[in-house]
């Protein structure tokens, strides 16, 4: 392994303490306007607007009310309790939307239902975070192909088209886990591991780049072939994926326990790591670096450094230190240089992300760019909460 960023400096103590104290102070101002109400997935202008419960992002926003919970009940009691009331408040929402299957027919029930009502279950013993957590498994596995052995994404189950996983959904797995953990019934475990063996297998390169979206033979389950919707274009590296591929990986590792998934982590992570540039925060896709004109994505580096963080719990000391220096060095480039750190210009936490960029080659719409969005904002705290104290992680 190339060791790499060996001169950067990496964040202290003291500053993931002033980080992680400011961003649950900009929480807690934020809950007026967004107990009752969901941020939306990204902010315009610098701010979030109030959304309904009905998009694949809001479990992030009430993941960062836990998070500030849990940071605030060594601090302050009563800031403390207000953020649990709220989350409480959210929690009763998620059920609600489960309930009623508000736009749940999509593969992010983890995205959606682990940093909000798995986090309540967890921290207070929330009954109705367990229900709807449940619930939103059992709704997860619905969208399983037996032919193929994974979890469709989107669209129609019975559409050629939309036959096909995409790498976020490693994050969505350990939804499953608990939920087997939980009742005791396998069945959520068994697709969960089937599901990242089909997609380790095939979403991640020869060379370790990995492809957002993977697509399988309908009549068969045989692999068909790769794609992107939100990278530059098909054979390039999104900045994102290539992210959840490092923390899926770990997620994988931490629950099949196969030894090939960590050769798998390193190789991915050294991808990533190989086509950051200078400041350590990537642009949006990793086929462009210093001296381009296009945006970054600094969730993507935040999204990297929970994974580092997380897969140093099974490697040796000697190996943990270099993930926790490369972990520490991105987050000391966006505390420095990304972080909102003025409450009055921006009412979210990380600037410079980037959810949806059109390019010659895809087909997204252009939407978030160059903004803070809500998985950003999360996973920039879950990283600050892994080096302030041993955390029990949501996932």
């Amino acid at each position: 392994m190339r060791i790499l960023f060996e001169e950067k400096e990496v964040i202290s103590g003291e500053e993931v303490e002033k980080a992680l104290a400011f961003s649950a102070e900009q929480v807690l101002r934020n809950l007026p306007e967004f107990t009752d109400k969901f941020q939306k997935a990204y902010s315009e202008d610098g701010f979030y607007q109030p959304i309904e419960n009905n998009y694949w992002t809001t479990g992030f926003w009430t993941g960062e009310i836990w998070l500030s919970y849990e940071y605030m009940k060594e601090k302050n009691a009563k800031d403390a309790e207000g953020l649990r009331k709220a989350g409480d408040i959210q929690v009763e929402s998620f059920l609600n939307r489960i309930d009623n299957k508000i736009e749940v027919d999509h593969h992010d029930m983890g995205f959606l239902y682990s940093p909000s009502c798995v986090a309540a279950y967890k921290l207070t013993g929330n009954e109705k975070g367990k229900e709807a957590a449940i619930k939103a498994a059992d709704q997860l596995i619905t969208r399983y192909h037996p032919v193929g052995e994974f979890i469709q994404a989107w669209g129609p189950m019975d559409a050629p088209e939309n036959y096909r996983l995409i790498i976020d959904c490693l994050l969505n797995l350990p939804l499953l886990y608990w939920a087997s953990e939980e009742t005791g019934d396998n069945k959520y475990r068994d697709i969960a591991e089937k599901h990242i063996h089909t997609a380790i297998k095939n979403v991640i390169r020869e060379d370790y780049s990995t492809w957002h979206t993977f697509f399988f033979d309908m009549q068969t389950g045989e692999p068909d072939h790769g794609a992107t919707c939100q990278g530059y274009r098909d054979g390039s590296a999104w900045a994102r994926g290539q992210a959840w591929g490092v923390y899926g990986c770990a997620l994988a590792y931490k629950y099949t326990g196969r030894k090939e998934y960590i050769t798998i982590f390193k190789n991915v992570a050294q991808y990533f790591l190989e086509h950051l540039p200078k400041d350590m925060v990537p642009f949006w896709d990793l086929e462009f670096t210093d001296g381009d004109d296009q945006p970054r994505d600094s969730s993507s580096a935040s999204i990297a450094a929970c994974g580092m963080l997380e897969m140093i719990k099974y490697m040796d000391e000697e190996e943990g230190t270099i993930y926790k220096k490369y972990a520490r060095q991105m987050l000391k480039s966006l505390y420095d240089n990304y972080a909102v750190k003025d409450s009055g210009k921006s009412n979210g936490l990380v600037l410079h992300s980037t959810y949806s960029n059109h390019s010659p080659y895809n087909t997204c719409n252009h939407y978030g760019v160059d903004e803070c969005n809500s998985w950003g904002d999360y996973f920039y705290m879950e990283a600050l909460t892994r080096l302030h104290k041993d955390w029990n992680l949501y996932w």
